[in-house]
């Protein structure tokens, strides 16, 4: 939301975009089912909310607004992640390396299909 500068995207739309993240970065844990993602993005999805983050964002812009968030705890990155359906937890058990590749696959799959990446990017403003 604060990337895409205040008024582009509304809180709850940058929300939907960053539950799909932590779906799919929480399946590179091992922690939930690839179907739990794909359920997601399909409900989010028929609520014409963006399902993938900007794909002008690179690595860094990401790193430097989480840095900022309010789960960052004495200079530690907290996430919201899933231990399975239903399963929330506020964690910092995971590796940097996971969490860049969480963020790499998404700007890898607007590389390779950017016209298709639009579609994704659904929303209400």
């Amino acid at each position: 939301e604060a990337s895409m500068g205040y008024g582009q995207w509304l809180h709850g739309e940058a929300v939907a975009a960053g539950m799909v993240m932590a779906c799919e970065m929480s399946v590179r844990l091992g922690w939930l089912d690839e179907s739990v993602t794909k359920r997601t993005e399909k409900l989010l999805a028929r609520a014409s909310l963006p399902i993938r983050p900007p794909p002008s964002m690179a690595i860094e812009e990401f790193m430097t607004y989480m840095s900022v968030d309010k789960k960052v705890e004495s200079g530690v990155l907290k996430l919201i992640l899933l231990k399975g359906l239903g399963g929330a937890v506020v964690t910092a058990d995971f590796s940097k390396e996971v969490l860049y590749d969480t963020i790499m696959y998404y700007q890898r799959l607007f590389r390779e299909k950017p016209e298709e990446y639009d579609n994704y990017l659904i929303h209400t403003s």
